[in-house]
């Protein structure tokens, strides 16, 4: 006799969706037990660092240009009308650091850097790989799973103060040379309103961001279906859910920090 649960497909569903919400967050628990046993496999992550940074740095710079442009022009016209043009640096730059910085960054590392360790992980799944690994006594979360999830928080991290550095580089030429403004008063403004906590959540974002795309990545890499084709499903969907949960988080960090920091000169 079939459950009540199994005859409404929403449920079913919701009870699906919890159910692998609850097995990704298992192995995120393991991967953070494991991060402090030994050996540490310190040649696969400094070849995960080196891969993830070596196809990210590009594309990242790339988008952070017209992010840091798109504010810095968007601000400026609205400061304009409201007659506030002094505080367009500051709002430009505090936009960019603490939003479209780890974003950008972490959109660029799930997209390029995670997809691939998710389709890495899934090719050794479906070629039991994995299965050989536990057979011989080897643990898979310690040998391939944390290196490649670490690799990815420090390219995050580092890749974040790079898009924060072109994006406000990129705000200060469209507002100076395009709209005309004044150097001074958009130095000035940030000096005024910014300070040393907006860096750090941008930093802790960052970290929670390429720890989150990591895990994601590595979670839908060992749970392929179908073959080589499930393969490519899960890169697909390792990418959209990281996606979806960065922004969710992202919104929860910051109702969180604009309510326990107060802003500067309050």
């Amino acid at each position: 006799m079939t459950s009540p649960a199994s005859r409404i497909p929403g449920a079913a569903l919701v009870a699906s969706a919890m159910r692998e919400f609850g097995q990704m967050c298992s192995l995120a628990l393991d991967i953070v037990v494991q991060t402090f046993r030994r050996p540490f496999q310190a040649r696969e992550f400094i070849q995960q660092f080196w891969f993830i940074a070596s196809v990210s740095i590009a594309p990242a710079i790339l988008v952070s240009i017209p992010f840091g442009a798109v504010i810095s022009l968007q601000l400026g016209s609205l400061t304009s009308q409201i007659g506030a043009q002094q505080f367009n640096g500051a709002a430009s730059v505090l936009a960019v650091v603490q939003q479209a910085s780890p974003i950008v960054t972490t959109l660029i590392i799930a997209g390029a850097g995670g997809s691939a360790i998710c389709a890495d992980l899934g090719s050794r799944t479906i070629r039991e790989e994995i299965d050989a690994m536990e057979v011989l006594g080897v643990s898979p979360i310690q040998r391939l799973l944390v290196p490649r999830v670490l690799a990815a928080i420090l390219a995050s991290m580092l890749l974040n103060g790079l898009v924060s550095v072109v994006g406000v580089i990129g705000g200060y030429f469209f507002n100076v040379i395009v709209q005309g403004g004044t150097p001074g008063a958009y130095l000035s403004s940030f000096n005024a309103l910014a300070q040393l906590p907006d860096l750090w959540v941008s930093t802790i974002k960052a970290f929670i961001f390429g720890f989150l795309a990591g895990v994601i990545a590595s979670y839908r890499g060992l749970n392929p279906r179908g073959g080589p084709k499930g393969v490519g499903d899960v890169v697909n969907q390792s990418v959209v859910i990281t996606f979806l949960l960065l922004f969710f988080v992202n919104t929860i960090i910051t109702a969180l920090y604009l309510q326990l920091v107060p802003a500067k000169g309050t």
